[in-house]
């Protein structure tokens, strides 16, 4: 593979082909795509899809497929996990059995979001200060707008602050075979989804490169999309990438097709009960036998301030309680979570233990009502 991908290229060594390394990044287009098919084709004399040097996107993954072909190993005996698919209409539950998360406090796992729960810990904090905001600025605004204190409520006290996630603009794109202009291109909540999944799917025991190819379901709910005021203002060249790194729809079919699942690929945007339709979603995909395996996540990270501005407005303050009169601060979180959801029955076929099962999960509408103002 490495040798005809090469000299497709114009190469003249397959060491030119790292093993690892995405055929897009190396200079594959749609017509070297099909020329290393046809080359392929004709060495092995498979009939392989036109699609081939995208659905198995490196020389590694590209020569572990064409073994297995020229074996006529049906997959019986490769290292994919067992398919557990109960009849539809079945009330087994639905187990969780694995899950991932980052959250403001320093949060990087379910662990340490259980101890910052447990200790009663405060993760409210000022703005970023990595994000290109004028913090000046927006202060003096926030002020300035603060001038309709209700009764009981201290004049000139409020400050401005909330949860956000201070490490969102870190992200690893080599190891997942994306180039650094693509990884600028990409909003902060893809990235972040295409890493803590892989985490996800670790927490479970479960090898991200054995689902390869199975029919895994990605359901994620995402409604907050202001990166695109970046891009689109931003002075770096992103064509061609921009159209898909900012658009939330795209979220679910990049982790899919990153990780190579053939299941079901949703994104949810119903405001603040995303997540949980795509929990409601994934759990009827399971129950009706598309998909064997489900991630199942949201992520929300605030690329401008501009949303922090917008809840001032509508009354989004939150007043804090407790034994001493505190500040109000501006109620503004981020954060990102995955599960990984499967049958009952089917956490013993994998080798896996359940954390929690599912019964039922129904669909919930969230409805705001904005304030009437002038």
């Amino acid at each position: 593979v490495q040798a005809h991908a090469a000299a497709v290229l114009g190469h003249g060594s397959p060491s030119a082909i790292p093993p690892q390394q995405a055929f897009r990044d190396l200079g594959f287009t749609s017509l070297t795509a099909v020329e290393l098919r046809n080359r392929l084709n004709a060495l092995t004399g498979l009939r392989l899809p036109t699609t081939l040097v995208f659905d198995y996107p490196n020389a590694s993954l590209l020569a572990a497929h064409l073994l297995e072909a020229l074996s006529g190993d049906d997959g019986a005996s490769s290292p994919s996990l067992p398919v557990a698919q109960p009849a539809v209409g079945t009330d087994e539950p639905i187990a969780l059995v694995g899950m991932a998360c980052r959250y403001p406090g320093d949060v990087r796992s379910p662990e340490e979001f259980w101890e910052l729960l447990s200790a009663g810990g405060d993760a409210v904090s000022g703005f970023p200060t990595d994000r290109g905001w004028d913090l000046e600025l927006l202060a003096e605004g926030l002020a300035a707008a603060d001038t309709s204190d209700g009764p009981g409520e201290p004049d000139g006290a409020s400050s401005a602050g909330g949860g956000f996630l201070y490490d969102a603009a870190e992200f690893d794109a080599g190891f997942f075979g994306i180039s650094p202009r693509e990884a600028l291109a990409m909003d902060p909540q893809q990235r972040l989804m295409l890493e803590v999944s892989w985490e996800a799917l670790e927490s479970a025991g479960i090898d991200p490169h054995t689902l390869r190819g199975s029919d895994t379901g990605v359901f994620a709910g995402m409604s907050q999309q202001d990166y695109v005021d970046l891009v689109r203002h931003g002075s770096e060249d992103l064509e061609g990438y921009a159209m898909t790194g900012v658009s939330g729809s795209v979220l679910s079919g990049r982790i899919a097709y990153t990780y190579g699942f053939e299941g079901p690929a949703v994104t949810v945007d119903t405001a603040c009960s995303s997540s949980l339709v795509a929990l409601h979603l994934a759990c009827q995909s399971l129950r009706s036998g598309e998909c064997s395996l489900a991630l199942v996540g949201g992520a929300t990270v605030l690329s401008t301030p501009v949303p922090s501005w917008s809840f001032r407005g509508s009354g989004g303050w939150l007043r804090m309680v407790g034994a001493r009169r505190l500040p109000r601060v501006l109620m503004v979180w981020g954060g990102v979570r995955v599960l990984v959801w499967c049958w009952w029955s089917g956490c013993r076929m994998r080798g896996v233990g359940g954390i929690g099962c599912w019964r039922w999960c129904g669909g919930v509408r969230s409805i705001r009502t904005g304030r009437a103002t002038g």
